[in-house]
């Protein structure tokens, strides 16, 4: 895809995702700029025709689907015994403990299912997105299903003000992949995390959010300069 690369600071966290990539894995892709540039720095690596390497991917998105085969990838599905030996995902938002805000491109629900097949989850983000709290600058998606959803998001405002549909470009609320609206909630600030990702879940209607606390292994922050700082859970970045 055009332009994914052009920022030099995902440039860098692309370029070391690259690095972590070895022929023969099975391969658990997200969604997002940053994955649509590793798909095309390892098809530049590794051309498709030329004896192949091997890889097999996973998706989490249509799009990230079409740009994979494209790529000359081979594509497989979670079918309960295809076992990802690494995923590769971008995020909106970072803090210091490796949590995340995902879901900016609708795709969290197949994104949090990629990861949790995954044997290891490396996420690749620029430095701008590293924050001193989740919710500082974006707000929390969460995906819900269509039935009822005026209902769900009543239910959903007193845990995540100025909760709203996302809207898409046909003036009408965007619908994922799997066919939910997508709900866009304030994160309050002081609020315990852990404790507001398991009521958000826990609230009737809700199929899935955007607080990725606990699936990261390691985060790649990508600088302008090209350099990448490692934060990696277990050593001092996260318990």
């Amino acid at each position: 895809m055009p332009g994914v690369l052009d920022d030099p600071a995902r440039a860098a966290a692309v370029a070391a995702a690259v690095e972590r990539v070895e022929p023969g894995m099975t391969l658990g892709l997200g969604s997002g700029r940053a994955v649509f540039g590793l798909v095309a720095a390892v098809a530049t690596r590794w051309p498709s025709g030329r004896g192949g390497t091997g890889l097999r991917v996973v998706t989490a998105s249509r799009l990230t689907e079409a740009l994979a085969k494209a790529a000359g990838f081979d594509l497989v599905e979670l079918d309960g015994e295809v076992v990802v030996d690494h995923s590769f995902d971008g995020a909106d938002e970072v803090d210091q403990d490796l949590g995340l805000v995902k879901g900016g491109g609708g795709a969290l629900l197949r994104e949090k299912l990629v990861m949790a097949a995954a044997g290891r989850v490396t996420i690749m983000a620029e430095e701008g997105k590293r924050v001193p709290r989740l919710g500082h600058t974006r707000m929390l998606p969460v995906e819900v299903v269509r039935f009822a959803w005026q209902s769900t998001r009543d239910r959903l405002a007193r845990l995540l003000p100025e909760i709203a549909p996302r809207i898409g470009p046909d003036g009408r609320p965007l619908v994922t992949d799997e066919g939910h609206y997508l709900l866009d909630g304030r994160v309050p600030p002081e609020v315990d995390l852990h404790a507001l990702a398991a009521e958000v879940k826990a609230t009737l209607g809700v199929v899935e959010h955007g607080l990725f606390l606990d699936q990261a292994d390691e985060v790649l922050l990508g600088r302008a300069d090209g350099t990448v700082e490692v934060l990696a859970r277990g050593s001092g970045g996260a318990p």
